[in-house]
């Protein structure tokens, strides 16, 4: 901020800060403030305010890493930007009608007005972007999260475990099925795998091709793979395709797929 318009600010900061106070009670009246306690809006209101103005005062790097850490508090609290915005938009109402009612002397107010107003653009910039960050990391943490679930590997007998899939497959799913099977394998020591596909809408040329090469590495780790799960549609449309799944034993349903592992593994059928 230019020095005259920070002259300006330290030198009317007390009313500017009454006047933006105003600005962040009347806030409390929106519904998302009124779920919080009194006290704890007032403290954050305070909070807010000192960080903003010391971006003023202080240089940027030591000023916005404290304003960096509120923000992901209050992201973490669960509150949306909706504060922030309408809480800079107070502080700028309360600049404005400072520069109103005790205009500077010997100073252009043009001047003083188009600094304040590019700082608390600045600010409003910065919070956003950071609030924009901070949920697009949740995001993906998130996303993970839901990937690691989407590829499980279930032991069900001695020597054979399910892989059930459901929804459409792509690279990033693809890489993690293959991960998951393969640790699987060998964690469960696992003789079959049975991968059923009953949940897949989809089966084109590349899911097909994911699916085979996850079977090829379940064989090189000493293991074999039965795709499980082959609708009628799915069927004529690997036909269609031209794609080859011979080298694996296939099953229309899950059932057919245990029979066939527990006779692999030279179990008895289990009647239930």
């Amino acid at each position: 901020m230019q020095s005259t318009a920070l002259s300006y600010l330290h030198k009317h900061q007390e009313r500017i800060i009454n006047q933006w106070d105003q600005q962040l009670s009347a806030l409390r009246s929106d519904g998302e403030i009124k779920a919080s306690l009194e006290k704890a809006v007032e403290h954050t209101n305070q909070e807010y305010m000192n960080l903003i103005l010391q971006t003023a005062r202080l240089n940027e790097e030591d000023s916005l890493e404290g304003l960096r850490q509120f923000t992901e508090q209050y992201i973490q609290s669960g509150r949306s930007l909706t504060y922030f915005t309408k809480a800079l938009q107070g502080l700028r109402k309360a600049f404005h009608q400072q520069l109103k009612d005790v205009p500077p002397v010997g100073e252009d107010v043009l001047d003083i007005y188009s600094d304040l107003n590019e700082w608390i653009d600045n600010m409003n910039n910065f919070l956003v972007s950071k609030y924009i960050e901070s949920w697009e990391d949740t995001l993906e943490m998130q996303k993970l999260s839901l990937l690691e679930l989407s590829a499980p590997l279930i032991p069900v007998f001695e020597g054979i475990t399910v892989m059930p899939l459901i929804g459409s497959i792509d690279t990033t799913r693809a890489k993690l099925i293959m991960e998951n099977l393969l640790n699987g394998v060998i964690k469960n020591r696992s003789k079959v795998v049975l991968i059923d596909i009953t949940g897949v809408p989809i089966v084109d040329t590349m899911v097909a091709h994911h699916i085979i090469e996850a079977s090829e590495a379940v064989r090189l780790v000493g293991a074999t793979s039965i795709l499980v799960g082959i609708r009628p549609e799915i069927a004529q449309t690997i036909v269609n395709l031209g794609i080859d799944l011979t080298k694996f034993p296939t099953k229309s349903t899950l059932q057919k797929g245990m029979q066939k592992a527990l006779e692999m593994c030279n179990q008895n059928k289990i009647e239930l």
